[in-house]
């Protein structure tokens, strides 16, 4: 058991030491959570962006949204299907459904674009012979591909938020 001890000890100290620190961690006087609280997530269109808008929402803002926001958040969602597996018969036995967010973080106090980028997430499904259970396969690699998309969307926010104020181009 002291290995163990001393082995995590000495993980710490070295973690430290190479100037870790923690995504959520307090940086300049600035808490990203607290930064998150001052983002505009604007509506985004389909029933797909309003996922995405609902995700963001409760893992960037639980406790909701500061009356006063530094930034905006402007998502576009579109997404696409193919056919992955085809049996001799033609008939399709795999799909996939890719769904590409073109993120756009602009600051309030200069109107301009503090980030921009895309986040595409491909997620695959079975395509059965019954095309309800088709329908719900692909709604669940839709909500998955939602998720990722909102979670890499909220730590590049967040990586953004914590560098060094003099680092930021607004």
């Amino acid at each position: 058991m002291s290995c163990c001890r001393i082995f995590a000890t000495a993980l710490l100290l070295l973690l430290g030491a190479c100037g870790f620190q923690p995504l959520y961690g307090h940086r300049d006087n600035i808490h990203v959570t607290d930064e998150f609280a001052a983002i505009q997530i604007v509506r985004i269109e389909d029933r797909a962006g309003q996922e995405l808008r609902n995700h963001l929402l409760k893992t960037m803002q639980p406790r909701g949204r500061l009356a006063n926001t530094r930034y905006r958040l402007e998502i576009e969602v579109t997404e696409g299907r193919t056919s992955l597996g085809v049996r001799k018969s033609a008939f399709a036995t795999r799909g996939a459904l890719r769904v590409n967010a073109a993120v756009r973080f602009i600051s309030n106090e200069t109107g301009g674009n503090v980030l921009t980028f895309n986040s595409v997430v491909s997620s695959s499904f079975n395509i059965f012979q019954s095309e309800f259970a088709t329908l719900m396969a692909e709604k669940d690699a839709r909500t998955k591909a939602i998720k990722e998309i909102g979670e890499d969307i909220r730590v590049r926010i967040g990586a953004y938020l914590n560098t060094p104020t003099k680092l930021k181009s607004s």
